[in-house]
């Protein structure tokens, strides 16, 4: 977890206002997770910090892509990764993750990590069933195609009995 923490966000040294953080997402970033599902990845985040002085309001946006197998070829291809998240951070007496928007952090923290948030933003955007785009648009020729078209059960016409 020794790579996490350049997401590590000083708040204490903050003015008040808007704040840019921008982060490169690629492999070596869903590894510390151990997450393995991407063959390779770039992505860019950017994280707008606006301090208040009670509560923080970030918004973080991704874009860029993820190398990923189809599931009805097995060839790999980039799949898109434009998304965003809101989040508001508050504090209390100890710290609360349960709400999925907002965050509360214990009132002697000096900073927190977003790389959770950025993890789950970027997984959580990528469809559960992932098809190559040139299948969808009937373009792809591949040995899988070729088979599953082979394999396809065709209707039979029947013949209606008249007595």
């Amino acid at each position: 977890m020794k790579d996490l923490k350049k997401f590590n966000i000083p708040f204490v040294g903050l003015k008040e206002g808007n704040h840019l953080f921008e982060y490169d997402i690629d492999n070596t970033f869903f590894e510390s997770f151990n997450f393995d599902e991407f063959e390779s990845s770039s992505i860019q985040i950017r994280l707008n910090f606006l301090k208040k002085s009670t509560l923080f309001e970030l918004g973080f946006e991704a874009n860029g892509y993820v190398e990923v197998p189809c599931d009805v070829t097995t060839e790999l291809y980039k799949q898109e990764v434009t998304t965003s998240l809101p989040l508001v951070v508050k504090f209390g007496p100890e710290f609360n993750d349960d709400n999925e928007e907002i965050l509360i952090l214990p009132h002697e923290a000096y900073e927190f990590n977003v790389s959770q948030f950025i993890y789950e933003m970027i997984v959580l955007s990528i469809p559960n069933k992932r098809v190559h785009p040139k299948v969808l648009d009937g373009t792809m020729e591949s040995e899988a195609l070729k088979k599953l078209k082979e394999l396809e059960i065709k209707k039979e016409k029947t013949v209606e009995k008249t007595d």
